[in-house]
């Protein structure tokens, strides 16, 4: 840094030229169907153009985003553990870590009352996409309650080779279509639960549960509700027998599937549960299509469940047009 200039007054000045710049673009950005992002820095140790990933994004001009067509923002993450809970309000932001093990952006709290204090990340806007990131709570398992390492709150969503860790509602999939690819979910309770349309492609699911655990927890609460999750070729382990099932019903009209997956001892044979409530049988719909590995046995699955999909049946979770993805997702 130049002699006599503050980091303050340096983040400034960066701040102004991204203004001039995305405004002097803003005509061209809505003639062109490829837009060319600009690139922000965050580095821990003052080698970047921010400190910390929440003052690059507050960082990005208001004018510069809008719902329908907002310029694209990528901020690259060099390595380093980031003590901070980062809020995505601005439309086409893209989070990118060197890798997850070695970007990492972590908080410690429990749920609250507002759903929205103490989160490592918390995605308010559209058009988003994270890359080598671990996102993490570390609040302590003793504590006995919901520790949400991340919250999608806003439609197009993507996620790629990113970690969510935590143990109990790690992941919440709140609203709106997201996409999850080569990510890997820690978790002991309804570790990935909400009301949002989530499609997970080659994703590796661990439960960490002693007993009695559940990999996802999906609300739907009436039939015409477009939520649900789907599981494409993606891991199932854990840290024990029989411990977690595949799910249970957040809602009476909660939709999830696994096909193609692998699924290790860790699945209890029942595969699901109806959260002790009998009507949720008739209106639930937990699938599985063709899963292998020694937790994927049906014989002894819930007789409600759709143990068994039909190719056909199965087709609507199998790609990412799950999700509408070939109308949103960039090219990686």
């Amino acid at each position: 840094m130049p002699a006599g200039r503050s980091a303050p007054a340096r983040g400034a000045a960066v701040a102004a030229m991204l203004l001039l710049t995305m405004l002097a673009r803003l005509p061209c950005l809505e003639a062109q169907s490829s837009r060319r992002p600009t690139v922000l820095t965050v580095d821990m140790t003052g080698k970047g153009d921010y400190r910390t990933i929440q003052e690059a994004i507050d960082a990005i001009p208001a004018a510069a985003n809008n719902s329908t067509s907002a310029a694209i923002v990528t901020i690259n993450v060099n390595p380093g553990i980031y003590t901070e809970k980062v809020v995505v309000n601005k439309a086409g932001v893209s989070l990118v870590g060197r890798s997850a093990t070695s970007t990492i952006v972590t908080w410690s709290g429990p749920w609250n009352q507002n759903h929205q204090s103490e989160f490592a990340l918390y995605v308010q806007a559209t058009d988003f996409v994270a890359k080598g990131l671990t996102f993490q709570n570390t609040l302590e398992r003793k504590d006995n309650g919901p520790a949400v390492a991340a919250k999608v709150d806003a439609d197009k969503a993507a996620f790629y080779d990113c970690r969510f860790l935590s143990y109990q509602d790690t992941l919440l999939d709140a609203t709106g279509r997201h996409y999850y690819r080569g990510c890997y979910i820690e978790g002991a309770t309804d570790f990935i639960f909400g009301t949002g349309k989530a499609f997970f492609e080659s994703c590796h699911l661990h439960s960490t549960s002693d007993a009695k655990g559940a990999f996802t927890a999906q609300r739907r609460s009436t039939e015409s509700e477009n939520g649900g999750f789907s599981f494409f070729r993606c891991e199932l382990t854990g840290t024990g027998v029989a411990t977690a099932i595949l799910g249970r019903p957040l809602g009476p009209y909660a939709r999830v599937v696994f096909a193609l997956c692998n699924m290790s001892n860790t699945v209890a044979p029942e595969g699901w549960s109806n959260w002790d409530n009998t009507a949720n049988e008739k209106t639930a719909f937990f699938g599985q299509f063709q899963c292998y590995g020694q937790g994927s046995g049906t014989r002894s699955r819930v007789m409600w469940a759709h143990n068994n999909l039909s190719p056909n049946e199965a087709a609507p979770f199998l790609s990412n047009a799950w999700v509408d993805g070939q109308d949103w997702l960039r090219p990686q």
